[in-house]
């Protein structure tokens, strides 16, 4: 039977993010004699689904080494995008196929060279070809991927502007502007 101190060693390697050594595993475990219990843990779990190992003065849990393949798995990988290319992914999603010319005249500022670079990585942007224009500039469309990761069934399921005020995406000092841009346009014509 295991004692309530290597009980508590246990909980806190197994609620590690990382390895420990066993000064941390104290401050976390309290009192005790630390290297006793983690070599009691270390007989306890010796052949099993799960071994605790020590590497260098640092103990942690890891999958037995002989039952690693069946844990091996594709893991997608979250990407956090940047403001610009969110910006830029939502410029090419509702005006494509857009050139990097248009994308910055809307955007307003210059794109940085990787942000395309990364929305191609993620698979939702690729070429679309070249337009018939002075320099031929490339533009840029989305893929079928993007719908796939955003559950869009077309680039018709997009949000259009009543969707996204009525969600509260919109500024609202953005929403007068427009506003009275239109205004003004009825005004004139």
């Amino acid at each position: 039977m295991i004692d309530v101190y290597t009980r508590a060693v246990e909980a806190v390697l197994f609620a590690a993010d990382g390895p420990l050594t066993p000064d941390v595993i104290r401050a976390h475990a309290g009192e005790g004699d630390v290297r006793a219990a983690l070599a009691e843990l270390a007989d306890h779990y010796a052949g099993r689904g799960i071994e605790l190992v020590r590497r260098g003065e640092r103990w942690h849990f890891q999958t037995a080494a002989d039952l690693a393949h069946l844990l091996r798995r594709d893991r997608e990988e979250q990407r956090r995008l940047s403001r610009a290319a969110v910006e830029t992914l939502a410029i090419i999603a509702y005006h494509e196929p857009a050139t990097r010319a248009e994308i910055e005249a809307i955007r307003g500022v210059q794109i940085s060279a990787g942000t395309l670079d990364v929305l191609m990585a993620a698979g939702w942007v690729r070429p679309a070809g070249r337009r018939e224009s002075p320099g031929r500039p490339l533009t840029y469309a989305t893929t079928p991927e993007f719908l796939a990761h955003f559950g869009l069934a077309s680039r018709r399921d997009l949000p259009g502007i009543d969707d996204l005020r009525a969600a509260g995406l919109l500024d609202p000092v953005d929403v007068a502007f427009d506003q009275a841009e239109v205004a003004n346009s009825d005004e004139s014509a």
